[in-house]
């Protein structure tokens, strides 16, 4: 999915871009596990940098003995 060109996200837009419920990201922020910044009037912002974060795979590690 494309993202818009900005800084913040509204919580229907990172759910858009997720491809998740709006409760799913509720929860995972009251969890610690996305970082979201609110605004003077308490609305959720979430920043370009966890969208990235959650949308890039993580690297494969292999243990080689």
């Amino acid at each position: 999915m494309r993202m818009i060109e900005k800084e913040f996200y509204t919580v229907m837009e990172a759910c858009t871009i997720l491809g998740i419920h709006p409760q799913t990201l509720r929860r995972a922020e009251k969890a610690g596990k996305l970082l979201c910044v609110r605004t003077p009037g308490g609305r959720r912002r979430i920043p370009v940098s966890e969208i990235i974060r959650l949308t890039t795979p993580a690297p494969v590690t292999t243990n080689e003995a």
